[in-house]
């Protein structure tokens, strides 16, 4: 077996295995969310969405704080809820991404996921993307159950 079909060969297995799904919230949960409503005035409230149909079978885990947040799929989000202050959003694949947020109370956040072809994996890129364009991606996904 040459070297090329070895590297191929772990590749697919690497893929395959990654397949799971991801548990998704209720309908009415996803329905709620979308009304992108604030919950506290003492909270920020960020969307990380991943409304790409690219890698569609791949999981790929996101953790803000260290703290695991979720694994997204394609066209799926996760929503959370944070205190004011520093918070660093971390999405994983064959590279991490990270964006930093300065969360202000009372202010919403969308994390776009870009979803990129890796060597043996997918890459994933975050990117801060304004309401408008935050708010199309999250109406195009469905919420992913809260851990």
């Amino acid at each position: 077996m040459t070297t090329m079909r070895i590297l191929i060969a772990a590749a697919l297995v690497a893929g395959l295995s990654a397949c799971a799904s991801t548990p998704m919230a209720s309908k009415e949960a996803d329905a709620a969310a979308k009304e992108f409503k604030i919950p506290t005035a003492d909270a920020a409230r960020v969307y990380i969405y991943r409304n790409e149909n690219f890698g569609a079978a791949v999981k790929l885990p996101v953790a803000i704080d260290n703290a695991m947040a979720g694994d997204t799929v394609a066209h799926s989000y996760i929503m959370k809820d944070l205190p004011a202050g520093k918070h660093t959003i971390t999405g994983k694949g064959e590279n991490d991404s990270s964006v930093t947020l300065d969360a202000v109370a009372g202010k919403i956040y969308y994390i776009w996921q870009e979803v990129k072809m890796g060597l043996f994996a997918p890459r994933n890129q975050l990117q801060e993307v304004d309401e408008k364009t935050g708010q199309d991606g999250v109406k195009e996904s469905s919420l992913i159950a809260p851990l």
